[in-house]
């Protein structure tokens, strides 16, 4: 039988403050640039918050897997996934595919890729980092 990991409610509190923080600053950064710019910037903006938040993501994994539990949770669930967007990133794609759709794949292709390859270099240095310190 597989026992179920229990969350503290401590650290539920820590991610739901950290997602907050995450989403204000997406937020900030992409709610000045909607509806009046360029049909690009937007999702561009998204493509950016995704592919720092999974660099930043892959370090913060990388040098806490084990340690700081609260902290990773604050950071890494709270702060980081609330400045990731999966869905957004679903929507700006289909519409930017729909009215363009080499770059739409092009978005498409760059977010995913992009993704997995900054959180791995970010797991790499996390891991670098950690053992360094070690």
């Amino acid at each position: 039988m597989v026992e179920r990991a229990r969350i503290s409610p401590l650290t539920l509190v820590l991610v739901v403050i950290g997602g907050a923080a995450g989403v204000a600053v997406r937020a900030a950064l992409t709610l000045p640039f909607t509806g009046w710019t360029h049909p690009l910037a937007v999702p561009a903006l998204t493509l950016g918050c995704n592919l720092l938040g999974s660099f930043l993501l892959g370090i913060v994994v990388g040098r806490w897997a084990v340690s700081r539990p609260r902290l990773r949770a604050f950071v890494g669930t709270g702060v980081l996934g609330g400045f990731t967007t999966y869905s957004a990133f679903a929507v700006q794609s289909i519409q930017v595919a729909t009215a363009a759709p080499i770059v739409g794949l092009a978005l498409i292709a760059i977010s995913l890729a992009g993704g997995a390859i900054a959180a791995a270099l970010g797991l790499a240095l996390g891991i670098r980092r950690d053992g360094d310190a070690a």
